[in-house]
C-alpha cells in the first residue's frame, strides 16, 4: 500500500472511512470492518480521532474508543487479521498502531508537561521543552530456515493454537539485521545458519514491529528449544499437511515461497 499523510485537524472527514478501537479490540459495523461517518455510533473527536492517511484517493480516521460503552460487540485484531484482505490489514495495521502511540505518548518523558499534536508531522510536540515524538516502530527479523527441501518451523510459548511458523525476534540495539537472524535462530533453537537471503518486509502491530523477512541455510546444531521461547521444533516436509499461519502474514509467505520453488 502506498500511504499519503495528511494530518491536518480541519480536514473534511465526512466522506473518510473510520475504524473503531477500544484498546487492541475493534468495533465493526454488521457488515464490514469500517465504519462511513454517517454510522457512527458516537461524536469521535479531538485526541480520540488520527487521520492515519489517503489510499486509493478514501481517506481513512482511526479513533480510541476506549471507556466508551457503546454496546457494539468487540473483535480481536489478530482474528481481523487473519481474515482480512491485503488493503484491509495495511488499514487496521496503521490504525493499531498509530492510535497505541497516541496512548503511550500523552506526556513529556523528560519533563512530565502533556504533549500537543505537532502542526505538519505526524508526532507529538512538547510546548514547554519541545522535545519531539514520532511514532515508535521495532525492528524484528523473521527466518525461514532450510535443510534442502526441509524447513524448521517451531511453536512460540506464547501461542495457544498449535500453528508451526518461522522463527523470528527483535533487533537489538547496536545489531544488524543479519546478525540478529544469526543470533536470535541460535538462541531460539540451537542451530547455525548461512547464506541469508532478505525476501520482504511487513509491518506487524504485536506490537509496532517492522518484520524483514529472510532466507536461510542450515549449517549445523541439532534442534534445542529454548523453553522460555519455543514449545517445539521441527524439520516439516513441503508435503505435509501442519497448522500454518494466516496468509497474510508474512511467515505464511516465506513458507509459500519455499513450497513453491521445491514443489513448483
Amino acid at each position: 500500500m502506498s500511504w499519503r499523510h495528511d494530518p491536518s485537524p480541519s480536514a473534511d472527514l465526512t466522506t473518510a472511512s473510520w475504524v473503531l478501537f477500544d484498546g487492541a479490540a475493534v468495533l465493526c459495523p454488521e457488515t464490514t470492518l469500517f465504519w462511513r461517518h454517517d454510522q457512527l455510533p458516537c461524536r469521535l473527536d479531538g485526541e480520540r480521532r488520527h487521520v492515519i492517511g489517503d489510499w486509493q484517493g478514501r481517506r481513512y480516521v482511526a479513533a480510541d474508543c476506549s471507556g466508551l460503552d457503546l454496546g457494539w460487540p468487540l473483535h480481536n485484531l489478530r482474528e481481523l487479521l487473519a481474515g482480512a484482505s491485503v488493503e484491509e490489514q495495511g488499514v487496521l495495521v496503521r490504525a493499531s498502531q498509530i492510535l497505541l502511540w497516541a496512548r503511550q505518548h500523552r506526556f513529556c518523558s523528560a519533563c512530565a508537561q502533556p504533549l500537543r499534536a505537532h502542526e505538519h508531522d505526524r508526532a507529538r510536540v512538547c510546548p514547554s521543552c519541545h522535545l519531539l515524538f514520532y511514532p515508535r516502530i521495532h525492528p524484528c527479523i523473521i527466518v525461514l530456515v532450510r535443510r534442502g527441501r526441509s524447513m524448521l518451523l517451531a511453536q512460540g510459548v506464547r501461542f495457544q493454537q498449535p500453528i508451526l511458523s518461522t522463527l523470528a525476534g527483535f533487533i537489538e540495539a547496536g545489531e544488524s539485521a543479519e546478525e540478529a537472524v544469526h543470533r536470535e535462530v541460535l538462541e531460539e533453537v540451537g542451530v547455525e545458519v548461512d547464506g541469508l537471503c532478505y525476501v520482504a518486509s511487513q509491518s506487524w502491530p504485536f506490537p509496532q514491529s517492522l518484520m524483514l523477512a529472510f532466507m536461510a541455510d542450515y549449517v549445523s546444531g541439532e534442534i534445542r528449544c529454548d523453553p522460555q521461547e519455543i514449545r517445539l521444533a521441527r524439520w516439516v516436509e513441503p508435503e505435509e499437511d501442519v497448522a500454518l499461519p494466516p496468509p497474510v502474514s508474512i511467515a505464511r509467505q516465506l513458507i509459500e515461497k519455499h513450497r513453491r520453488s521445491v514443489l513448483g
